[in-house]
């Protein structure tokens, strides 16, 4: 399920303006979306220090689950902490990439413990649609210090890549302690981060093209990690 939810930034730091979503189409001649959400809450207002006083009294527009309605933030990233996986996303933004956004949404789909941004601290959230509210992410200046955070904190460097070295996605055994990391879309992952990495990845291509999207390589890699950890199945 895809309910949309507004960006409130496009870059990290950078307002997107205060106009609604619903004015922008209008100005642009497009038809309004179907409301989204639920509107204020009715009966009872329920007790509980995780509710939002002014979501009960105004309605729940977010994109978020049911169980989440009328949550305050705070309240649901706290619960989300609870249970998050061992696995963290990494991916290196020397130049602006595009993708980041949409990675940083699916670690949120698939609760990764963090994103980590490597290079560039500013990167483009209009992928993310919000979810970057709910993800822990950590910016690395250089690969150098991800590499010894990684190390510190016991954490397998893997690399998704296509390397003369790389091995396949599809039969390798997942280490439950890891870091999966994604190079900018065209150049891939840099010399640095390969070297570092215990192994680099790749994702099997059965069409004409020899690559696939950085975002979607991101979303098949977390989701290997989710069968092998979550649901126990072995790698084929």
């Amino acid at each position: 399920m895809t309910e949309p939810e507004v960006p409130s930034e496009t870059l990290s730091g950078s307002p997107a303006g205060n106009a609604s979503e619903a004015a922008v189409e209008a100005a642009a001649g497009a038809e309004p979306k179907a409301e989204v959400g639920v509107g204020p809450w009715e009966g009872e207002t329920p007790e509980g220090e995780h509710w939002d006083p002014d979501l009960l009294a105004d309605g729940d527009r977010r994109n978020v689950l049911d169980k989440y309605r009328y949550w305050k933030h705070e309240a649901i990233v706290a619960e989300l902490d609870s249970r998050r996986h061992n696995f963290h996303i990494a991916i290196e933004n020397w130049q602006h990439d595009m993708n980041i956004g949409t990675v940083v949404r699916s670690a949120n789909a698939f609760l990764a413990k963090e994103v980590h941004i490597i290079g560039r601290r500013r990167w483009n959230r209009r992928g993310a649609m919000v979810t970057d509210r709910y993800q822990h992410v950590r910016h690395h200046p250089t690969v150098a210090d991800f590499v010894s955070w990684a190390n510190g904190e016991g954490l397998a460097i893997i690399g998704i890549d296509i390397f003369p070295d790389s091995v396949p996605l599809e039969t390798y055994e997942l280490p439950r302690d890891c870091v999966l990391v994604f190079g900018q879309e065209g150049p891939g992952l840099s010399p640095e981060v390969h070297e570092a990495a215990v192994d680099t990845l790749s994702i099997e291509q059965f069409g004409s093209t020899r690559s696939i999207n950085a975002a979607s390589a991101a979303a098949i890699a977390m989701h290997a990690w989710i069968r092998r950890h979550v649901f126990n199945q072995l790698p084929g």
